[in-house]
């Protein structure tokens, strides 16, 4: 009989919390900046519900369900939101024009060193300012961070970066041609539908697998993943700019290039950090493009989620704006130097994984 690898401490024994203490406290000190950076600068820091009609609409995403229970003891199928994304442009339809929103969200099917089933994202707003404006804003918060941690440099896995350095902003087509020698656009049409094939000859000349049922999203995802990212955020902040409109439900498609939309995300050390967007307004058209997202997760997963109808009511009236969402504590993480997530979480969710 060979002897059971002993499992590691629980996190509320005194000897690992003293090891994660600094992590912590750390974290208060990030969150107390973050929270005078944005009250400085006009913005409203708002609360959403985490109890929602609908978690979101994106294919890959997966919530927590419930039931809300009436007086009469009737059952209403609710979810805990993976963002609070929704509640916020409501607000947004309301009247408000700049709000800052710390909200703890829910994601399911997803644990590890970056991902943990409950945690804090960061998501702000703005009405009437581009997005080129949250490129500026995640700048400095990556900055802010490093400042208040007292970090010099992030490092990750063998890779560092200055947090302080100008970023680097590199377009989704740009670094598919650069990384993969794939000509992403040459798959995508002027109205933003994709070619399939187009794109799989592309991974098959680049040495990449194809499977025979990955579909166009698969296939860029494949890409990104396995070329692109490794070369992101390496010596300094890189923007991942402008991904092609079937890769960006919620934002308004370029001006300049229908192909694609107002998206990007930002990468520390190979990690990302934010995804933003130029919000999409349009309510026809935001309803068609989570028609087809749920229509993904059903072929793959076997399950939708509910629309949001008061988001699309809202969506009418709601005034042109940006919006980003970023991962709190994979930054925290960063600018304190810890190695997984749950080192800067002060209370981990319990581990019912196998």
């Amino acid at each position: 009989m060979t002897a059971s690898t002993p499992k590691p401490s629980p996190w509320w024994t005194p000897e690992v919390h003293r090891d994660r203490r600094g992590f912590l406290l750390g974290r208060n000190r990030i969150r107390a900046a973050f929270g005078a950076h944005f009250a400085a600068r006009d913005f409203v820091e708002v609360d959403t519900p985490a109890l929602q009609v609908s978690p979101g609409n994106e294919a890959h995403l997966h919530a927590f369900a419930t039931n809300g229970i009436a007086t009469d003891g009737s059952a209403t199928p609710l979810y805990l939101h993976t963002s609070p994304e929704f509640a916020c442009k409501k607000l947004l339809a309301a009247g408000e024009e700049r709000i800052a929103c710390f909200s703890h969200v829910y994601r399911n099917r997803e644990r590890g060193p970056l991902h943990h089933p409950e945690f804090t994202m960061l998501e702000w707003y703005r009405v009437g300012e581009g997005y080129e404006t949250l490129m500026r804003d995640c700048a400095g918060l990556v900055a802010l961070a490093a400042e208040t941690a007292g970090a010099k440099e992030f490092a990750f896995r063998g890779q560092t970066m200055d947090p302080f350095a100008e970023p680097w902003r590199l377009g989704v087509a740009e670094a598919f041609e650069r990384f993969a020698g794939i000509d992403l656009l040459k798959t995508v049409t002027a109205n933003g539908e994709s070619d399939r094939d187009g794109l799989a000859a592309g991974l098959k000349q680049a040495g990449m697998r194809v499977a025979e049922d990955d579909g166009w999203a698969d296939l860029f995802s494949r890409v990104i993943v396995e070329k692109v990212e490794p070369h992101l955020g390496i010596e300094r902040l890189t923007i991942l700019d402008e991904y092609p409109v079937s890769e960006a439900a919620l934002a308004r498609p370029s001006a300049h290039d229908g192909r694609v939309a107002e998206r990007f995300e930002a990468y520390a050390c190979g990690v990302e950090l934010a995804n933003a967007f130029g919000e999409l307004t349009n309510p026809v058209e935001q309803r068609r493009r989570f028609e087809i997202e749920m229509a993904e997760k059903a072929r793959i997963y076997g399950e939708t989620y509910p629309l949001d109808e008061e988001l699309l009511a809202a969506l009418a009236i709601m005034p042109e704006a940006s919006g980003a969402a970023l991962g709190f504590d994979r930054l925290v993480m960063l600018a304190m130097g810890a190695a997984r997530i749950d080192q800067v979480l002060w209370a981990p969710v319990a581990d019912y994984g196998a």
